[in-house]
C-alpha cells in the first residue's frame, strides 16, 4: 500500500487503540454523550470514504478474478454482501454532493440510502437541475431529520422542486405502483397435517390495509366477536382468530352465484345424530368437522342436509334461468364431490357448473341433470374449440385436443 494512504490509516488505527484503553465505565455521562455523537460522525466520514474509493474500483475485481468488487470486499471483510452492496449502489448512484456530506459527517449511510431512493423514484426526463435541486434539499433536511422522515419527504420531492409536474408524475407513480404491485400478488395455501395450515399472501398495500382494517374491528373494542379475553392474547393469534371470525361471518348473499354458493356444510350422516353431538360431518372442501365444530359453523352457513329441495326448493328449471341456483349447485356438490375432469381433485367448493349436454346458448337446460363440475381450468377447456370434450356414463369427464 502506498504511503498516501497506508499513513492516515495508520493513523487512524493508532487513534482508535488509544480509544480504546480508555474504560467507558470512568467516563461522565458528558463525556459519553460527546463520544457517542462525535464517534457516530466519524463512523459517517469513514463510510464516505469506503464509497468514494467504491466508486472506481472495478480493477480490482477484474484483477482478483472475483465476481465483482462488492464480493471481493465482502469475503476479505466477512461482511453480508447485501450491506456491500448498499455501499456499492451509493457509490454508484449517490453522486459527489452525497459522498462529500457524508466525508463531513452530515449524513450516514442510512440517510444517504434514503435520498438516492427517493432521486432514483423521480422522472427519468426530469431536468438535471431540478435533480440536483431536489438532492440538496434532501441532504439538508438530513441535519433535522432520520431515515424515516427523509423517506416521507423523498416521496414527494416532486412537490418541491417542480410543483407543476407532481400531480401527473404521482398519478404515473401510482399507476406503476399497482401494476407492479398486482404482478407479485400471491395467495398460497400448506396443509402442516396437525389439523392446521399455513396462509401466505402478497397484495397491494391498499388492500392489505383494507384487511388489517376489518380484522381490526374484530380484536378492538375488547369486547367483541372474539370475547372478552381477547387483549390477552399475543397481537399474531389475536389476528388470527380475527381473520377466522371474518371468514365465517362474511355475507352469505355477496358471494359468487356461477363459481360457487356460499360455504354450506353438507351433512353426510342423519341430522338428528348430529344435533344429538355424536358423528360428523363433511364440507364442500373435502374437511370433516365434529358435531360441534359442525353446529358453530350452521349459526353462520346453514346445515344443508343431503336430501335437497325438500322445502320446495326447484331442482330443474328447464329454460327459465341460465344460471344454476344455489340448491342445484348444492345438489353437485354431494353428487360430484370435485371437479369431474378426470384426474383432477379440486373439491366442489372451488369448481363452477357446466351445461354439459347442451350449452345454454344452443337450448340446453338448466337442469340439475344436464350439469356437472368443472374446476376453472377445466371449464374454460370444455368451452375451447381446440379441444374435445367427452362425458362418460360414469360421470367423468375426458378432453383430447383436435387435431
Amino acid at each position: 500500500m502506498s504511503s498516501t494512504y497506508a499513513a492516515p490509516l495508520d493513523a487512524v488505527e493508532r487513534a482508535l487503540d488509544d480509544l480504546a484503553t480508555i474504560a467507558p465505565d470512568y467516563r461522565s455521562t458528558g463525556e459519553k454523550k460527546d463520544a457517542l455523537v462525535r464517534l457516530s460522525r466519524i463512523v459517517a466520514r469513514v463510510e464516505a470514504e469506503r464509497i468514494r474509493i467504491l466508486a472506481t474500483a472495478e480493477d480490482i475485481a477484474v484483477e482478483t478474478g472475483a465476481r465483482s468488487t462488492a464480493h471481493w470486499l465482502a469475503a476479505e471483510t466477512r461482511d453480508g454482501i447485501g450491506q456491500v452492496r448498499v455501499r456499492e449502489k451509493l457509490a454508484r448512484i449517490g453522486g459527489g454532493a452525497i459522498t462529500a456530506a457524508m466525508g463531513e459527517g452530515a449524513v450516514n449511510v442510512a440517510q444517504a440510502r434514503e435520498i438516492v431512493d427517493a432521486l432514483e423514484r423521480l422522472p427519468k426526463n426530469l431536468d438535471p437541475e431540478l435533480r440536483d435541486k431536489g438532492e440538496a434539499y434532501l441532504i439538508g433536511e438530513a441535519a433535522h431529520f432520520g431515515p424515516p422522515e427523509l423517506r416521507r419527504l423523498g416521496a414527494r420531492l416532486l412537490e418541491v422542486i417542480a410543483p407543476e409536474d407532481a400531480d401527473d408524475a404521482e398519478y404515473q407513480r401510482l399507476l406503476a405502483e399497482d401494476r407492479r404491485a398486482r404482478a407479485v400478488t400471491r395467495v398460497t395455501f400448506r396443509d402442516r397435517g396437525d389439523g392446521s395450515g399455513d396462509l401466505h399472501a402478497r397484495m397491494p398495500m391498499p388492500v392489505l390495509n383494507r384487511l388489517r382494517t376489518y380484522l381490526e374491528s374484530y380484536t378492538s373494542p375488547r369486547r367483541g366477536p372474539l370475547g372478552d379475553d381477547v387483549e390477552q392474547l399475543p397481537a399474531p393469534r389475536r389476528r388470527g382468530e380475527a381473520f377466522c371470525a371474518l371468514l365465517e361471518n362474511l355475507p352469505a348473499n355477496r358471494l359468487p352465484k356461477h363459481g360457487g354458493t356460499a360455504t354450506s356444510v353438507m351433512v353426510m350422516i342423519d341430522l338428528e345424530t348430529l344435533r344429538a353431538g355424536a358423528g360428523f360431518a363433511e364440507t364442500s372442501t373435502g374437511d370433516r368437522l365434529t358435531a360441534e365444530q359442525t353446529r358453530r359453523l350452521a349459526c353462520q352457513a346453514g346445515i344443508i342436509p343431503v336430501v335437497l329441495g325438500g322445502k320446495g326448493e326447484i331442482l330443474d328449471l328447464g329454460r327459465s334461468k341460465r344460471l344454476f341456483t344455489g340448491p342445484q349447485r348444492k345438489a353437485m356438490a354431494l353428487r360430484d364431490r370435485q371437479c369431474t375432469a378426470d384426474g383432477c381433485t379440486i373439491p366442489a367448493a372451488w369448481t363452477e357448473a357446466h351445461h354439459f349436454r347442451q350449452p345454454w346458448t344452443k337450448g340446453g337446460r338448466t337442469d340439475l341433470a344436464d350439469g356437472k363440475l368443472l374446476c376453472p381450468f377445466h371449464h374454460h377447456r370444455a368451452h375451447d374449440p381446440a379441444w374435445q370434450t367427452h362425458h362418460h356414463p360414469n360421470g367423468s369427464t375426458t378432453f383430447h385436443r383436435r387435431t
